[in-house]
């Protein structure tokens, strides 16, 4: 499963409740990009989510 290398968002878990009131298991999932980022000078590929991007917490390459 895919995280956050910048803030270590994830997955999250929970119960989704239908009209009915049927309940059945729900995985929310983290909006994570595969993008090439500046580390120490070098482009690395990192998994970022787009609040990080957005934010400015890393520097695309």
């Amino acid at each position: 499963m895919a995280k956050c290398a910048v803030c270590d968002k994830g997955a999250h878990f929970g119960i989704a409740v239908s009209h009915s009131h049927r309940r059945s298991n729900k995985m929310w999932k983290a909006n994570i990009k595969s993008v090439k980022v500046k580390v120490n000078g070098a482009a690395k590929k990192m998994y970022v989510c787009t609040s990080c991007l957005r934010s400015g917490k890393v520097e695309r390459a």
